[in-house]
Parts: C-alpha cells; structure tokens; sequence
C-alpha cells in the first residue's frame, strides 16, 4: 500500500505531468549531476541555468541569470490563504482556499510537461532537534533543487522519517511559463502546503524558506506556543572564551548577514554564526528562551559584500566543501569569468556583462549587478560558525535586538522596560524600505519585528502571541531596539557601524548579565559612556549626542505614524501594546519638556 507521502507526490505528477520523476537524496555527487544537467539540459530565456566560474578564485561557484521579470518577492502575489480573511490579517493578501487552489490548479495544469519533477525530501532544524520538521518540495528546475540542497538538510533519510505519516510539511513550485500575470505563491496554513507558480526566485521558489519557515511556521508556532522569526542567530564571546547568544530581527538588506559574521572591532571579542535569517524560539525546560536555526545555508544580498563590510562572507564565498555555492543575477567580469556586484573590492572591471547579459561598460546609468542579486552558499563555509550550530537543542538566548533603516530620530540602542514594552518597541518598529521587494526605496514601513511580509496570521494575535510566550519565561530575555543608520544634516552616517557594531553587542551583553547600569528615558533605558566601549574609536562627542538624542517635537509624525498602524488591527490589537503606546505618546507631549530630553546629553563621566 503507498505511503500518504507517495500517494500526495502521484497526485501532483497527475496534474503537472512532468516527463519523469525523480527523487533526491541530497548527496555530493547529485548535487554535480544537477549542476551539469542544469548547465547542459535546462534553459531560462535560452540560458543555461548553470554557468561555471573562475573555479580557482571562486571554488565550487556556479552562476545563475533568472527571468527579467523574477529578480525579488512578490509580496503583492503572496496569499495566505486561512478560511476567513480576519485570521489572515490585514497584513495579508487573503483569498479563500478553495478560490485559491482552482486558480493554482488551472495554472499548475500540465506544467511541468517536457521536464523533471525533482522531488525533494528535507529538514528544516537538524534531524534530532525536537523543534525539527520534516518537509517535502516539489520542482521542476535544477536551481532550485540545487539551492534546497545547501539550505536545508536534504537526505532520503527524511523520507524515513516522514514514514506513514501524512502531516509531514508540502510545497509544490514550477517556475511555469514565468508570466507576471500567472505568478502566485499560495500558503494554506491548516494544511501545511505552500503552492508557487510562475517564479524562480529565491523566497519564492526555495518553498523552505520564507514560505514555510516563518509564513507557515509562524502559524504552527502560534498553535503549538513558540515563535518562528526573521531574525539572525548570534553568539559574542569575550576574551575569556564565554559565548552569550542572541537574535536580531531586521528586514532585509539591512545587514542581518554583515552582523551575523561580524568581525569585531574590540580585541579579544569574537561573534559566532548560528543563522543570519530565520530563528525558530522555544521555551526551554529550564524556562528560557532557546533557538535553532532551521536552515544550513545563507541567502544573501550581493551588492554592497565586501572586504570592509563582510570579510568573513567572502571567505564563506571562496570557501570549499562539497556544497556549491551559486551567484544569482551578479554582473560578469568576462576577462576573467568572475561574478562581480556594486560594492566588491577593488577597480570595475573593464569588460563586464549585466545581470541581463548585455555588455556593461563604468558610468552607464544602469546597474551593472542587479541591486536585489544574490549568492547561495554553505552556512558550513564560514569560518565564524559556531561549535553549537548542530546542536539539536539549539542555543539559550539572553537578549533580542530589534532594528530598521532609520536615517533620522531612532537611537543607536534603547533597553525596553520590561517584556511587555519590549514588544511594544518590535511593534512600532519601522525601517526605509530596500530592494529585497518590489516597491519604491526609501520610504518608512512598519515592520514589527522584521516580520511584516512573513507572518502568517493577524498581525495584532502575533503580538499577542508574543506578550504570551513572555509569560510562560521564567528567565525572559532583555530586549532592545538598535539603529546603525542614523545621519547628519550632511547625509552621512553618524555611526561607523561594520565591525564597530561589537560595541553596542557588548553592552547588551553586558546589560543581560547585570554588569552595568543604564539610564532611564521616556524611551527606555539608555546606555551611560563610561559603560560603552569607545576605545580606539574616534568618534566626537557632537556626533555622540546625535545619535542618542531624542526630541519630541520630531516624534509627533512617528507618534500619528505609528498609532495608524496598529488602528488597522481593531480589536485585535492586544490592549498591553495599546497601553504601552499611550504612555509613549504621554511622554512626549505632557509628561516631559523639552529641556528634559534637551538635558540627554552624554559627558565624559558618563552621566545624563
């Protein structure tokens, strides 16, 4: 008698109607097999999927061009697709499943005729964590089975584990005929399934990704009591060789993967690698907060990747084992068949090729590299990764960062007051827009907790749902919001960030394990000088100020901002966040002066 799994895989070969089936192992000399086939067999556009590249310089590296029109998330093609539209949230793009899938099933028609249903069994988590799940995708094109392989644990042995069961997680993904107008990628939540057509695109292809691991995951998460979340997985350890971890939530391209392999500016200091996107929280036994990554590989944004910004990732990128790395919409150099992307160290090459494959020549107005390009690597290359990454019971977390992209008003670190004020500083957070999704750059969106286009549920039972697990910590995590990006009347940004960022990492550290004291504001708690360490740093005292300065009257935009977003959730939004709010608002128009918040100022004895 089939198997639920074989039976499932049989009913999607039915209505796709690929040529031939076949079923994954996750083995070294597969993943070679797939490289050729999609470098000899399988087109995009005409184009090889594969191309290989200067394998002395980049080991193991292989080039990937993807449709024109395929270059980032399609938030606006993204459903979640719960029987109401009120579980969904407004938060979400919601249509009912049955409506959903006749679309999908019409789509999905025949399409994968003339190819290959590559069937991919893996684990999100490693296979003995507790906090693991089995997961199946469906495909039809070599990137993506090639790119499941170096970021999740794929292995026949998944398929052993899934055994007789039938609630094991599914994703089903053609890339079709690539039309913009046939272009969806359906979550239906309460079964597990995640359903893409029409994109090759990372996060809507690789169905492991945002789709199951936070869109679905965070429904789970929110049914069984844990959290998934777009956060970064970290360990500082001090020159004692004691590791603290923490995570850090922050939307995309605003340096998760820089901070997630830091190179410390204090001596002595080292940052440890668990994960730079996703962390799956749990309440431990013990009553406190641990973390798995479910991932092995890093998704990252190439442009920008450099010797100064990310050492450590360009050694991740040149590093060998028998996972390959893959360079997604990059420019060539053709002289020396080189990826090249705004950014990397030293002169524009003369003689480049464009993300699209035209020839690309220093000052046209184009980008030579698209701005949303990417590399697909190993997590098991990077030299910082830490001793406990296959840890099955993760890492125990002792803060939680919260940050965005804010040019203006947001300090460079504020401790909440307590767990309650610390989701409220997640829910107000806002960050300038980037190029990871299809929208303007530049422009302020709320993203609570980084999770805006990921949470699979209503946003105001996310927090909820956050205030919740707070309770059932007996030892909860500080948490802390941070701001690298604040700049001067000139454009310039105030803080040198990069591996200076160790500086405010410490603190925190410091802060968790009651080392030091700070100073309470309406904001929260401020660090004193005498407690951040500075040294080696000249960083003057006006720019110093700057970057804790807090006026009112430039918080009456933010204020109207914020209470705006959370009135589109009504009576879902959780009345602690509401009350936090209020006593926000209190501050900064009745309860202080401005001579007050004019007095935050730092002196050299470290006093407000």
């Amino acid at each position: 008698m089939a198997s639920p799994l074989a039976k499932w895989v049989e009913e999607q070969a039915k209505l796709c109607k690929p040529e031939k089936i076949y079923w994954c192992n996750g083995s070294e000399e597969e993943a070679h097999r797939l490289i050729e086939i999609g470098m000899k067999e399988e087109k995009i556009c005409g184009t090889p999927v594969f191309q290989e590249l200067n394998q002395k310089e980049w080991p193991n590296a292989y080039f990937h061009r993807s449709h024109p029109t395929d270059v980032a998330r399609t938030e606006h093609l993204t459903f979640v697709c719960h029987p109401d539209k009120e579980t969904a949230g407004p938060n979400n793009n919601w249509m009912h499943p049955d409506e959903a899938k006749e679309k999908m099933r019409k789509l999905s028609d025949g399409c994968m005729r003339g190819k290959t249903m590559y069937v991919l069994p893996y684990m999100m988590g490693h296979p003995d964590s507790p906090y693991a799940k089995a997961c199946i995708q469906l495909t039809d094109v070599s990137y993506v089975a090639v790119s499941m392989r170096i970021m999740t644990r794929m292995s026949s042995k998944v398929i052993e584990k899934i055994g007789n069961r039938d609630n094991f997680v599914k994703g089903l993904h053609s890339v079709g005929d690539f039309d913009p107008n046939k272009r969806f990628i359906m979550h239906f939540p309460d079964e597990h399934l995640v359903w893409s057509i029409g994109s090759g695109y990372g996060g809507n292809a690789l169905l492991g990704k945002k789709c199951f691991s936070l869109r679905i995951a965070s429904w789970l998460g929110y049914q069984e009591g844990w959290l998934a979340e777009h956060m970064v997985i970290l360990g500082i350890e001090d020159p004692k060789g004691n590791a603290t971890y923490v995570t850090v939530a922050m939307p995309s391209a605003c340096g998760k993967t820089n901070l997630a392999m830091l190179e410390s500016a204090l001596p002595g200091y080292k940052v440890l690698t668990i994960g730079d996107d996703i962390a799956w929280l749990n309440v431990g036994p013990d009553g406190r907060l641990w973390a798995i990554n479910p991932e092995t590989g890093l998704f990252g944004v190439a442009p920008g990747t450099s010797i100064k910004t990310n050492p450590n990732m360009l050694k991740t990128l040149k590093g060998t084992n028998f996972y390959p790395t893959l360079f997604t919409n990059t420019a060539l150099n053709t002289d020396t068949n080189e990826p090249w992307w705004d950014g990397l160290d030293g002169a524009v090459p003369k003689n480049l090729m464009d993300w699209q494959g035209k020839s690309w020549q220093a000052g046209q107005e184009t980008k030579a590299a698209h701005p949303n390009s990417r590399f697909t690597v190993s997590i098991y290359n990077a030299p910082t990764l830490s001793k406990e990454f296959d840890s099955p019971q993760g890492v125990p977390i002792s803060a939680i960062i919260l940050g965005g992209k804010r040019t203006q008003l947001i300090p460079l670190v504020v401790e909440s007051l307590n767990w309650d004020h610390g989701v409220f500083l997640g829910a107000r957070t806002g960050s300038e827009t980037t190029a990871a999704a299809i929208h303007k750059e530049g422009v302020l969106r709320r993203d609570p907790m980084a999770m805006l286009p990921f949470c699979g549920y209503n946003m105001g039972n996310y927090f909820k749902h956050w205030l919740n697990i707070g309770k059932k910590l007996t030892h909860p995590p500080k948490i802390y919001a941070v701001n690298w990006f604040r700049v001067d009347k000139e454009g310039k940004f105030l803080w040198p960030g990069f591996g200076e960022n160790i500086r405010v990492l410490k603190w925190i550290v410091d802060r968790a394990q009651n080392k030091v004291s700070a100073q309470d504001t309406p904001l929260g708690r401020l660090p004193h000088l005498k407690d951040l360490d500075l040294s080696g740093l000249d960083l003057p005292k006006s720019k110093l100020d700057k970057l804790f300065e807090i006026n009112p009257k430039e918080w009456q935009p933010e204020l109207a901002d914020i209470e705006k977003f959370f009135g589109q959730f009504e009576k879902y939004m959780p009345q602690e966040i509401l009350e936090q709010y209020k006593i926000l608002k209190n501050n900064m128009n009745n309860g202080v002066s401005d001579d007050y918040f004019g007095s935050i100022r730092y002196t050299d004895e470290g006093g407000a």
